[in-house]
């Protein structure tokens, strides 16, 4: 459709709703397809200006066209991401609705005043003879745990009215990812088919584990011994625990790479694991580590700042 929503309502842009709404009205009362039987030209029309006046009929929807974050058609920019218009002003908000549904309840006299009052239910044009509209698109946002999101999950989501929906959560979904459900929206309106569902996903953060693409990263605390001697310890990850090998003389914040331990997603090679170590010393020092850290002290008299003073100098 036109990308210009004011242009297929033939109005400026900045003009109040209800210019807007007296625009679409007598272009209801010009274009409606029982008025043109067989017009497909008509037909085409009246659908542009029914989908024009869905999105700027709603002011909320119209305020999210004029701001570029969707499009002509309704849809989210894929460019963008809109956590935080979802999100709303409750902190928890485990499950919240956004967005609106344009005013065809208000319009109910123009079709009566067309059609003497047949419009919704059909009478007197058979099949498809009353006016007809898709039922407006729903907005969701739903947060879930970091591990079901790297994982995959399927959960039973409450709607409004004491309804649910089964909604299954992709494995490898990103923070801020919109989800489509076909046909769980609104009804339709005289026969029209259902809207859609959106359903924006935000990602709890995870205690120990950070995410960046489809890549993973964890702090692996060691003990003194493993990383001097080296060792084969388990590794937590997303699959389950694996065997990884500590080079002996290990350090304090180097990096090992489990590869294709990452994000699983639906596109694309998995992402890696990335594990930092840090050496973890005991709550109690024995007197044997105090003689051991003494004798370390004269056999490896190397300062491992002196690199930090040749730089200050």
């Amino acid at each position: 459709m036109d990308d210009d929503l004011y242009k297929v309502l033939g109005v400026a842009k900045d003009s109040p709703q209800a210019d807007l709404k007296k625009a679409y009205r007598k272009l209801v009362k010009t274009l409606h397809p029982d008025l043109h039987p067989g017009d497909k030209a008509r037909e085409a029309e009246f659908q542009k200006i029914s989908a024009a006046y869905d999105i700027l009929g709603d002011p909320e929807r119209r305020a999210r066209y004029d701001a570029g974050e969707i499009d002509a058609s309704g849809q989210e920019r894929p460019e963008r991401q809109y956590y935080r218009h979802y999100a709303g002003a409750d902190p928890q908000n485990r499950y919240s609705q956004a967005g609106g549904h344009g005013d065809f309840e208000d319009l109910s006299d123009v079709f009566a005043d067309l059609f003497g009052g047949r419009a919704r239910s059909g009478q007197g044009g058979g099949q498809g003879g009353g006016y007809a509209a898709r039922g407006a698109d729903l907005r969701y946002h739903l947060d879930v745990e970091f591990m079901d999101a790297a994982r995959g999950a399927r959960r039973a989501v409450p709607m409004p009215g004491g309804s649910t929906i089964e909604l299954s959560i992709p494995a490898g979904v990103r923070d801020g990812q919109v989800l489509r459900l076909r046909g769980k929206g609104q009804p339709g309106i005289g026969g029209g088919p259902a809207g859609d569902a959106y359903v924006e996903i935000g990602l709890r953060p995870h205690p120990l584990v950070t995410r960046d693409g489809n890549d993973i990263e964890i702090d692996l605390p060691i003990r003194f011994y493993e990383a001097v001697l080296g060792a084969r310890i388990e590794v937590p990850t997303i699959d389950g625990p694996v065997s990884m090998s500590v080079p002996r003389g290990a350090s304090s914040g180097q990096r090992l790479r489990l590869k294709g331990r990452g994000i699983r997603s639906a596109k694309g090679a998995a992402g890696d694991q990335y594990v930092r170590l840090k050496i973890v010393l005991p709550e109690k020092i024995s007197e044997g580590m105090e003689e051991a850290a003494r004798r370390w002290r004269d056999l490896a008299p190397d300062d491992p700042r002196a690199k930090l003073w040749r730089m200050a100098t």
